[in-house]
């Protein structure tokens, strides 16, 4: 008997079925990446914007820590309202603490606070002083001067071999320090062994009724009481005493906050560290570097990620100050701002987003010692 085998056709897809399921999932892929890229960079603008805040706050902490304990503490200028640093005029001369003109273990100055002025419309750096001694630096009164190796004090506070030593009469200053020639010092406190060079003994100021003040070891570094803090702003890092800490800082700006008279305490006008109010300037005037009462600090954080497009513009504040990157700050009944120029840390600045940071910093060991300045 035969049997009918009907021939069942099996049916597929088409070429141009294919070719349209193919077309829908490139359009799919391609829409699945655009959204992750579009997702991806707003993931990484935010991400960076974050660490650029994250940076600026951290490095603007820094700063604000180290300059606003800037001086010597209140019995150091207390002790003589008429011999002291805040009475020296000019400054004294920067003095080798090692004799060795080969090493660069030099204290260029003694002054709590400076800011240098960047050249060029680039950053300022700004430096502070302060003595971490255990017992601070106390100005002793000379009683007897006739001989360098040997200057008599009515007591030893303090004072150790190695300290750097400050030696005040009214306008005249001088910098040394406790020589390791003085066998005695421990057990004869009364007793100081200096070194003389520069000095002469039984002249300014190294004279009977000076002050004598131990500002704490500068050598060796390692046990250094009589510290410096130099913050500056190299490749985009933010260095303190070289070096670096924070990255993708790109600009600092500061201001001193100046009284209108040396016995006020009251900040009437900021000022750039320019002409009468450079560091060389104000070590030769003591009347405008008692004025200082504060600073005003601007720091510029940077997310590095660099943009397809524009993202920052100019900025220009109330009084006309016109900047490449944001204002430094609102300057709105207060003195110019300080000029913010990303152009010099890179053409492409445009393209980059930044975060701009500011504070004023109090100089409390200044407010504090109004009565001797």
């Amino acid at each position: 008997m035969r049997k009918n085998i009907n021939n069942r056709s099996q049916s597929g897809l088409s070429l141009v079925e294919l070719m349209v399921g193919m077309v829908v999932g490139l359009l799919a892929t391609l829409v699945i990446m655009q959204v992750f890229t579009t997702f991806e960079g707003q993931r990484r603008a935010t991400t960076g914007t974050g660490d650029a805040q994250t940076n600026g706050s951290i490095a603007l902490m820094n700063i604000q820590r180290d300059l606003q304990t800037a001086g010597f503490g209140l019995s150091f200028p207390l002790a003589d309202t008429e011999n002291n640093l805040f009475k020296c005029d000019p400054l004294p001369a920067a003095y080798d603490a090692d004799n060795d003109p080969g090493t660069d273990n030099s204290i260029e100055s003694i002054f709590p606070i400076e800011i240098e002025n960047g050249a060029g419309n680039s950053s300022d750096t700004l430096i502070s002083r302060t003595s971490i001694k255990p017992t601070g630096a106390v100005a002793l009164r000379i009683t007897n001067a006739t001989d360098v190796d040997n200057v008599a004090v009515p007591r030893n506070i303090g004072c150790k071999e190695g300290d750097i030593v400050l030696l005040s009469m009214n306008a005249s200053c001088a910098l040394t320090r406790v020589t390791e020639s003085d066998a005695d010092l421990e057990d004869d406190t009364f007793h100081i062994g200096l070194d003389g060079t520069g000095l002469v003994a039984g002249t300014p100021p190294l004279d009977e009724q000076a002050r004598l003040t131990c500002m704490g070891k500068w050598l060796p570094e390692a046990d250094r009481e009589l510290v410096e803090s130099r913050y500056e702003v190299v490749n985009n890092q933010l260095l303190r005493n070289g070096e670096p800490i924070i990255d993708e800082i790109v600009m600092l700006q500061a201001q001193y906050g100046i009284a209108a008279t040396v016995d006020s305490n009251q900040v009437t006008q900021w000022v750039d560290p320019v002409d009468q109010w450079s560091v060389a300037n104000l070590a030769l005037n003591k009347d405008n570097r008692n004025r200082i009462r504060a600073l005003r600090v601007a720091v510029v954080a940077r997310n590095g990620k660099r943009e397809t497009e524009t993202v920052t513009s100019e900025c220009e504040t109330f009084q006309g100050v016109v900047n490449n990157g944001p204002c430094a700050w609102d300057d709105e009944g207060y003195s110019a701002a300080p000029m913010i120029d990303l152009s010099t840390v890179d053409a492409d600045w445009e393209y980059y987003r930044f975060r701009s940071f500011e504070t004023i910093m109090p100089l409390r060991n200044m407010l504090w010692s109004k009565e001797a300045l």
